[in-house]
């Protein structure tokens, strides 16, 4: 049963000239001051969810996005300040890339996050996709094998910092500590000071391919899924009980999982897909090339596979695949309780911003799902 609720916010500038036939996504250029707008919107949204009674607001690490769509470089320096700005809230990370860190510099900015905010904060972390980001960055993602070998050697170092008093690691990327005289005496482990408190760390991932779902399972981590299609968000849960089953730890269809799904309230139907339909097409201009289309076709394909469809999805599309909920509370609720009760154990839903939506609409779209739809799931 549905108990929490969050929301995504990847950190995009107010966008004008949306939708379609607005302005391409790749000729958007803005200044510092736009850029910088990101943070005060990130705090009115997260003081708005937290008198309401959200559970967590997640943003995404990006960078170098002259285009406006994903502006924050340091979540965990963002979480820190929103923290200081709300009571509650929790702040969640989607997601630390990894690739572009150091593990221990991520382990132990976390660890002091945690302890400050006694918890506030919660770890994601996640391979990257943009070439312009983690390439420049010096790490690998256009090798793909390259960059998971990466990651799962920088996972293992992070665990180690969370929960090992002490330790070493000699890996191919990583040799801590180096073989090194300290104070008269030979170095042969370290310890993260500070740790975090509240150990064990809980640890969220996105759901990207089969062998993630795999890696996730065997490292206890937590999943989340947004705008999937219902035939692939079935998949994949499905999926990601049977791993986590198979390395030991029994869970009901749906637990530990965050499932996403696009939202427009609006009196009708009609009105809710007229209103945010070019901000759903906003998004896909920026996304779809990335291969952010996760639906299937009515024989079970996935988008972009062979014969099935390869275009750009619309709204329509959305709704039909149950993507995306647009309506008066009443039918959202309807649409929402559909895919829940399929999950016995899922009890977080996160509220997707679309990212041509202004945020004075979000926050009265944030009031209007408070106050009519998050209380059929609470009883």
């Amino acid at each position: 049963m549905i108990k929490r609720f969050h929301s995504l916010y990847v950190g995009q500038i107010e966008l004008e000239n949306i939708g379609l036939a607005g302005t391409p996504a790749d000729d958007r250029r803005y200044g510092n001051d736009r850029f910088a707008e990101v943070f005060w919107t990130a705090k009115d949204v997260a003081q708005e969810m937290d008198a309401l009674g959200y559970y967590a607001l997640w943003t995404a690490e990006h960078h170098f996005q002259r285009e406006g769509y994903e502006c924050f470089p340091n979540l965990i320096q963002l979480s820190l300040w929103l923290a200081t700005q709300t009571k509650r809230l929790k702040l969640g990370c989607a997601f630390n890339v990894l690739p572009m860190w150091h593990p221990i510099r991520l382990a132990e900015d976390y660890a002091m996050a945690d302890i400050v905010t006694d918890g506030r904060v919660i770890m994601g972390v996640g391979r990257g996709y943009h070439s312009r980001e983690v390439e420049s960055f010096g790490a690998p993602v256009i090798d793909q094998a390259a960059n998971r070998e990466l990651f799962e050697e920088q996972v293992d170092l992070m665990l180690k910092c969370f929960n090992d008093e002490a330790f070493s690691h000699h890996g191919k990327a990583y040799d801590v500590p180096p073989a090194v005289e300290y104070r008269g005496y030979q170095l042969t482990d370290i310890t993260c000071v500070p740790r975090p408190t509240h150990r064990p760390v809980e640890i969220w991932m996105p759901i990207a391919s089969s062998k993630s779902i795999d890696y996730m399972a065997s490292k206890k981590f937590k999943a989340m899924i947004t705008l999937n299609g219902e035939k692939i968000l079935d998949d994949v849960v499905k999926a990601y009980r049977d791993a986590c089953a198979k390395h030991g730890q029994r869970k009901q269809l749906g637990e530990d999982v965050i499932w996403g799904a696009g939202i427009y309230l609006a009196d009708t139907p009609a009105e809710a897909k007229r209103r945010v339909e070019p901000s759903h097409d906003e998004r896909y201009k920026w996304f779809a090339p990335f291969g952010f289309v996760r639906y299937a076709d009515e024989h079970g394909r996935t988008w972009g596979t062979p014969g099935a469809p390869a275009r750009v999805p619309n709204l329509t599309d959305g709704i039909a695949q149950k993507a995306w909920f647009c309506g008066p509370p009443a039918h959202v609720i309807e649409g929402i309780k559909s895919i829940e009760a399929k999950y016995p154990g899922l009890e977080d839903f996160m509220i997707h911003w679309a990212e041509g939506l202004p945020p004075k609409e979000f926050k009265e779209q944030l009031r209007w799902f408070a106050r009519e739809v998050m209380p059929a799931f609470r009883g």
